[in-house]
């Protein structure tokens, strides 16, 4: 068993494991990490406890001290150099007319580096403009192209629920979502409705996913033949968390329709279904919410 604290530098950033050696630390406490780049500053958002050894992939770096006024100062001053490195880095990227849209600057804790984001439609040829951010703040200076859905995660807003984005409240990690996923929920495929303000789709189609999966294969599709208590009749719709199975039922040339529990008809012959198609995909529009980036 090994002490750890989980640490994030960023909100909701991802959490890292170090190791605090004698130190025990609250949540919320701020600290000084040894990393791969350089020593960070951190909030302890998991305080120590013990894990089995096998559960630590590689060697956990050190805690090196519970951070002092000094290391508070000098954090707020990176967070002010930051402000006054994105207005200049803005007056280059026009100077130099780049097509790239930039969306956050980096100062690291010990001033070995800074970091600009961007974002931008294909490929851009930075060099010349980070020759010109080197030249100005004497220290090692990194561009890099995000996505759209980190772009939104960085400046923030509400959803079309009224709330505050997903993204920056609690996701740490952004997961694959499709349009398959959209499908099987019986949501609208129109773009406007199950895309973010990212313009990709929502993130939380993918949150009950996993349910209308497991509740899809005990349930027939639509068009399979049944047998009810009324007589045989094709599926015409499924309301997979409920569970229930709107049948239609053919007397020459009139239909009736009438919902049943699915627990409460036998299937007669079912409905294939390939499952790596969905007919919807080939919208050009649609195509664009998913995130290839």
């Amino acid at each position: 068993m090994k002490n750890i604290i989980g640490v994030r530098f960023k909100k909701l950033g991802k959490i890292y494991f170090f190791n605090p050696k004698n130190l025990r630390v609250r949540r919320g406490d701020k600290v000084i990490v040894e990393t791969a780049q350089g020593d960070e500053y951190g909030e302890v958002v998991i305080p120590n406890r013990y894990i089995e050894d096998e559960k630590i992939l590689a060697p956990l770096k050190k805690v090196i001290r519970i951070a002092n006024y000094k290391d508070h100062k000098q954090y707020q001053e990176c967070r002010k150099k930051e402000k006054e490195a994105f207005e200049t880095c803005l007056k280059k990227i026009k100077e130099h007319k780049l097509d790239m849209t930039l969306t956050d600057v980096e100062y690291k804790f010990d001033n070995s580096k800074i970091l600009f984001y961007f974002t931008a439609d294909g490929r851009i040829d930075f060099r010349d403009l980070v020759k010109d951010l080197a030249a100005i703040y004497k220290t090692r200076i990194e561009l890099r192209q995000i996505g759209v859905r980190d772009e939104v995660k960085r400046i923030g807003g509400n959803g079309v629920c009224g709330r505050e984005l997903c993204c920056c409240t609690f996701l740490s990690d952004f997961e694959t979502v499709s349009i398959k996923m959209a499908k099987e929920q019986n949501l609208s495929l129109n773009p406007s409705k199950i895309s973010g303000n990212c313009g990709r789709l929502m993130c939380c189609l993918k949150y009950e996913n996993d349910v209308y999966e497991e509740k899809a294969k005990r349930l027939p599709k639509v068009g399979a033949i049944v047998k009810t208590e009324d007589g045989i009749g094709e599926v015409d719709s499924v309301e997979t968390l409920k569970e229930q199975l709107r049948v239609k039922f053919k007397d020459g040339e009139v239909n009736t329709y009438k919902k049943y529990d699915a627990k409460d008809v036998i299937v007669i012959k079912d409905v294939e279904e390939d499952n790596d198609k969905v007919d919807e995909i080939n919208d050009p529009e649609l195509e664009e919410l998913e995130d290839r980036d």
